[in-house]
């Protein structure tokens, strides 16, 4: 008695020409396992299906790692042409007042930062806190000031780069606007020799937008560009 085919021919010939259909197919191929282990009953133990479960999984993994690794690198392509659009616009300045508007206008956006402050020591200035911020985006501290700010009074190292989460940010700095910034990035500036520092903060309103763990070539690179820009106009 020959037994009669439970699939159509159609189906059955397209499958027997292209079986990489079915054997590409994860779900098709799972069902096709359990169908097998329900065949062969309890007391049957598939090795094999046992080494391909545990090979679908780090297969899995390595798609996961995969993305993860396809998606940072398009962050850091990204960024890049983030940075380098903003350092095409302060290049272009030809004055500070210029530069100022740059940094408050098109730089900001480029960098989709919410509030930019520059910051210039003196030593004319040497009693209390610096006034808040102006329009231009620009303030005058007393000597010592960016270093206890970097720091936050803490002392030690100021770094040339610094990425931090904030609760607010500092009315000093950023106005009005202080409620709502939530991470700052401090790019403190080498202004030449026997000039005092500068320090330029971008503040956002995205808590995630700085921080600790993150990377900062690009901005140490945007900062080295931001020092020789200034050293033209800052006595």
């Amino acid at each position: 008695m020959t037994s009669t085919p439970k699939i159509e021919d159609a189906l059955r010939a397209k499958i027997i020409a292209t079986p990489d259909v079915i054997l590409d197919d994860k779900d098709v191929m799972r069902a096709l396992v359990a169908a097998n282990e329900k065949i062969m009953g309890d007391n049957i133990v598939d090795l094999r299906g046992i080494a391909m479960d545990r090979l679908e999984s780090r297969l899995d993994r390595l798609e996961d790692t995969h993305r993860s690794v396809i998606a940072a690198a398009y962050e850091n392509v990204a960024g890049t042409n983030q940075i380098h659009r903003a350092i095409l616009r302060i290049l272009e300045a030809d004055s500070l007042p210029d530069l100022l508007a740059h940094l408050q206008g098109d730089v900001g956006e480029t960098l989709r930062v919410d509030a930019i402050r520059l910051v210039l020591e003196s030593d004319q200035n040497d009693s209390g806190p610096p006034p808040a911020a102006a329009e231009n985006g620009m303030l005058r501290a007393p000597s010592g000031y960016i270093d206890g700010y970097v720091t936050q009074g803490r002392g030690g190292i100021s770094r040339q780069v610094t990425l931090r989460r904030v609760d607010h940010g500092d009315a000093d700095l950023f106005g009005q606007d202080a409620a709502q910034i939530r991470s700052e990035a401090c790019l403190k500036l080498d202004l030449g020799t026997q000039r005092l520092p500068g320090l330029v903060v971008l503040g956002s309103q995205d808590a995630e937008m700085f921080g600790p763990q993150q990377g900062t070539d690009l901005l140490v690179f945007f900062t080295g560009v931001l020092e020789r820009t200034l050293r033209r106009w800052v006595t």
